[in-house]
């Protein structure tokens, strides 16, 4: 064991922050499964669901440790190349895909034979932000142009968000948002950004209206978009159905205290929906307190600022914009689901990275984490190099020296003052 954590690379602060999160994990996840175990003909057993956790977790891990092995370069022309099946598999996952736990929306794909699902969403999240992270890293003899950029970057980008949307508002939002965060840090000219800010307000309202002129099952999500922006707005809703899953959220924030209720005896996880997942962090709080989901809150604050360092000790651009890229939407993630808890933000299908429920959930974040993992231990090897030639540059200088001080003194001892030529010259005088 100490053998492989010895063999790990990258920035270590990362790896243990990282760790500490999917740890932590196990105690909500086998809390707040237990009204899974008993929906339909569970028998209770919610063992089972943390073992399912665990080989999630697991198998997470082994992509973080697979992936921060591959130089990060590799990415650069591998997200080109995936791009195109990302959009088929959005497509395919857009007409027939599955819906998972009453969601009223296909978001997932199910492997045949295996029995596991996933989004595809997720994965182009992850290949998308390297796309834009590798057009503006691009080495270039003209300024950008707008049309330039619009065929090269936006149009990629317009096409994959075009098929996450009508199932997944939140995550097509997301996306955008930390896109838009990117190029701006990656200094793409800001009259062009307010320009796709304007196309990108002007193409979703478009959606909207055609959604409600022609309700067809692609844009059956638009009333439930409209439904939750006017319960979070409102405060005088009477509809108890509408209101349920915060409302319960609330209840266990509000029964946590201070010190909570201590670990796995929450109540409303057997009320709330989508307590392992979604409103995990409701459950976080009624069973740690304040004081655990200001840990939990803490220790995500952290992260960022090592992706921050991180990215400011990348030598490369691709390197910066990537750890930007993939690190900035994991905390981001983490404080809407937080924010949605706690009726900061209206309810979305965000979940908590690294400790909700979910396989692809873990398996994006860790693929995410193994990349800037990547581009951490890259300059760690520089910095390592850079160590290391100067151990050489001194223990050469030392050879040298020695070498020099040897043969001065041989010199002295062979040469004498008697064996002088001008000896000769001075008796003849």
């Amino acid at each position: 064991m100490l053998s492989l954590i010895k063999s790990l690379r990258g920035d270590k602060v990362i790896w243990a922050l990282v760790a500490l999160l999917a740890l932590f994990s196990f105690m909500p996840v086998f809390s707040a499964s237990s009204n899974l175990a008993y929906a339909g003909k569970g028998t209770g057993n919610t063992v089972s669901y943390l073992v399912k956790h665990l080989v999630h977790v697991a198998l997470g891990f082994y992509i973080i440790y697979r992936v921060h092995k591959i130089p990060y370069h590799y990415f650069r022309s591998i997200s080109r190349i995936v791009l195109p099946f990302i959009w088929v598999l959005l497509a395919y996952t857009l007409f027939k895909g599955t819906v998972i736990a009453g969601a009223n929306a296909s978001r997932w794909i199910q492997v045949p034979f295996v029995g596991i699902s996933f989004q595809p969403s997720a994965f182009a999240f992850i290949v998308l932000m390297i796309f834009v992270a590798r057009y503006l890293s691009k080495t270039r003899e003209e300024p950008i142009t707008f049309k330039s950029s619009f065929i090269d970057l936006w149009l990629p980008v317009g096409i994959t968000l075009m098929f996450i949307l009508p199932a997944n508002f939140s995550t097509a939002a997301l996306i955008f948002a930390m896109i838009l965060m990117l190029v701006f840090i990656g200094k793409y000219p800001l009259k062009y950004i307010a320009t796709v800010l304007g196309i990108g307000l002007v193409a979703l309202t478009l959606f909207v209206l055609i959604a409600k002129a022609f309700p067809n099952p692609l844009t059956t999500r638009v009333n439930t978009w409209e439904a939750r922006i006017e319960r979070f707005v409102k405060d005088d809703v009477t509809d108890l159905d509408e209101v349920y899953q915060i409302e319960r959220a609330k209840t266990a924030i509000a029964s946590g205290g201070l010190y909570g209720l201590g670990p796995g005896k929450s109540v409303q996880k057997n009320f709330l929906p989508q307590s392992s997942s979604d409103f995990i962090y409701a459950i976080i709080v009624e069973e740690f307190g304040l004081f655990g989901g200001l840990a939990i809150l803490l220790i995500y604050l952290l992260l960022f600022l090592r992706f921050i360092v991180a990215a400011h000790k990348a030598n490369t651009l691709f390197g910066k914009l990537v750890v930007v890229g993939l690190g900035f939407p994991i905390v981001f993630q983490a404080l809407i689901n937080m924010g949605v808890a706690v009726e900061l933000l209206p309810t979305t299908g965000q979940t908590l990275p690294l400790i909700s429920s979910g396989g692809s959930s873990i398996w994006v974040t860790c693929l995410a984490v193994g990349i800037i993992l990547n581009v951490t231990k890259k300059e760690e090897e520089i910095a390592a190099e850079n160590v290391e030639k100067a151990k050489r540059e001194v223990a050469l200088q030392k050879m040298i020296d020695k070498q020099i001080k040897e043969d001065e003194e041989s010199i002295s001892e062979d040469y004498s003052v008697e064996d002088n030529p001008m000896n000769v010259v001075l008796k003849k005088k």
